[in-house]
């Protein structure tokens, strides 16, 4: 009986070793290796977790069509511990990482947060120094975003001294109620002063407005007191009230001085125009009402 840890084995004088014939391996085909799980992940059919370094049995291919400066790319195949659901993931060698494929969702890790959140900051920077105009429009956005903080914020803030204020008073056992009553008071004549404020910064818009569209231009004194205006005194030159473009000045030379005509066509756009005279609905389509005779008692 030979021994059991013989490392030389008997090779007979007429062995020839290209009569054993070769096994034919598919191209693509599937082998069967042992390994852990590298990432924590979620089963997406069970809802079952499974926890990084747990060991299957898997089957690992390689993909065909997808590789990374000539380094292949590895599929792995696993079950769910629960349901046994395939589950598959793949080789990342970009990243030194694996990619969660399909039937299962890696679970979070802040680690890899950060570094995308670098990868993506450095494209940014690098992206701004190709292109003046996208680094103007990120600080634009940047701006915005930080007084848009800086208001929430003071906003923030005199609520908070507010509430400190109200809290004051009640802790105040003389007069606290009068002193919540006259804060709220205080902060209530501050929102309306800053209403009429705006209100008046309204009608001096609202004024301006107008004069840029009416404007009175001095006239002869053929043209009449209709078209002068109506507070002027005796002595005052009578005007002409003039509609124009806003932006645009009215030739004062273009415009009526004296004359019948132009003194009757400015009192023609003047005066309103003549009234109808009111009639009654059934007279108007000509229908006759005839009224009963009244019948007497006696």
């Amino acid at each position: 009986m030979s021994e059991r840890k013989v490392l030389n084995k008997y090779i007979p004088p007429d062995f020839d070793p290209s009569l054993i014939p070769r096994r034919r391996i598919p191209k693509n085909s599937q082998q069967v290796v042992r390994l852990m799980a590298p990432f924590s992940m979620r089963c997406n059919t069970c809802g079952e977790y499974i926890y990084k370094g747990k060991k299957f049995n898997a089957r690992k291919e390689t993909v065909e069509g997808e590789d990374y400066y000539g380094i292949k790319i590895f599929r792995f195949y696993i079950k769910c511990t629960l349901c046994s659901a395939e589950i598959t993931f793949k080789t990342d060698p970009k990243n030194t990482d694996y990619i969660a494929e399909h039937g299962a969702s890696r679970n979070f890790e802040p680690w890899r947060d950060e570094k995308a959140i670098e990868e993506d900051r450095i494209a940014k920077l690098e992206e701004e120094e190709n292109n003046p105009m996208k680094a103007l429009e990120n600080r634009t956005t940047d701006s915005k975003r930080e007084m848009d903080i800086l208001d929430a914020l003071q906003d923030i803030r005199s609520r908070n001294a507010r509430h400190e204020r109200i809290g004051a008073a009640l802790a105040d056992d003389d007069g606290g109620l009068e002193r919540i009553v006259r804060l709220k008071g205080a902060e209530e004549e501050e929102e309306e002063d800053e209403e009429t404020r705006q209100q008046k910064l309204e009608e001096e818009e609202d004024e301006k407005l107008v004069r840029e569209v009416f404007s009175k231009i001095p006239a002869s004194s053929t043209a009449g007191p209709s078209r002068s205006a109506p507070d002027a005194g005796p002595s005052s030159e009578p005007t002409i009230t003039v509609k124009r473009k806003a932006g645009a000045l009215p030739d004062q030379d273009g415009l009526p001085r004296s004359g019948a005509p132009s003194a009757t066509a400015a009192s023609k756009a003047v005066e309103p125009p003549p009234k109808r005279k009111k009639t009654e609905l059934a007279a108007s389509l000509g229908i006759k009402i005839k009224k009963k005779p009244v019948k007497s008692l006696v």
